[in-house]
């Protein structure tokens, strides 16, 4: 494991602890877009099919479950706690992320690695993971007022798609016959939608002040 990958997965894992804070000690999920926390909850179900059967190492399996685990009791607090669920704005919150599922689903049966069950279900995890955070940007887009910890989730969810660019271009020229279109070009959409994200941050951030100021 090289670093790009090892600050990557540090980073994705802040980004989930960053939301699990906000949602278990202020008891809101307002700002966070129900729908992109359901693909990727999604991405990870599908990704991980193979965590009870292929045994690559402990730091492997445990990430595996920790990110399966937190998307997934992520998804059951928004949907169903009583007062997480109230400051859930699902007016605003529309997306059709379904939109997004059908045309993933079909790359991955035309463009994968291998014609297998679990290849296609991971090329279409890769594909799904990379337009997941669309709804969140269309909310964020909606909403006037974005709080610190929605802002540093979305910041650290960004830089981790952009360490794992690093992480493939190190693979790539590092180890021999290191190949994997899929993973290594389907990544870059993702960060660019993140850069939207926080400007967009910035420029709300920036608004407030000057309000603040006059």
């Amino acid at each position: 494991m090289n670093i790009f990958r090892l600050a990557g997965d540090m980073t994705h894992l802040a980004s989930v602890l960053v939301l699990l804070l906000k949602i278990h000690t202020i008891k809101s999920c307002a700002g966070v877009s129900l729908k992109t926390q359901e693909l990727y909850a999604l991405v990870f179900a599908t990704r991980y099919l193979d965590i009870f059967t292929d045994f690559i190492s402990l730091y492997n399996t445990i990430m595996k479950l920790i990110f399966l685990g937190s998307s997934f009791s992520i998804v059951w607090y928004m949907r169903n706690h009583k007062i997480v669920n109230r400051s859930y704005d699902k007016s605003q919150d529309t997306f059709r992320h379904y939109f997004l599922i059908l045309p993933c689903l079909l790359l991955a049966l035309i463009v994968n690695e291998k014609f297998t069950f679990k290849e296609v279900m991971w090329a279409f995890s890769i594909y799904l993971e990379a337009v997941a955070i669309l709804p969140q940007l269309v909310l964020l887009q909606r909403t006037r007022n974005i709080d610190n910890l929605t802002g540093q989730y979305v910041f650290l969810l960004g830089a981790y798609r952009a360490l794992y660019i690093l992480n493939w271009i190190y693979r790539y020229f590092t180890e021999p016959h290191y190949i994997h279109w899929i993973s290594m070009n389907s990544p870059y959409f993702s960060p660019c939608v993140c850069i939207c994200l926080i400007c967009l941050l910035l420029s709300k951030q920036t608004q407030a002040y000057a309000c603040l100021c006059a």
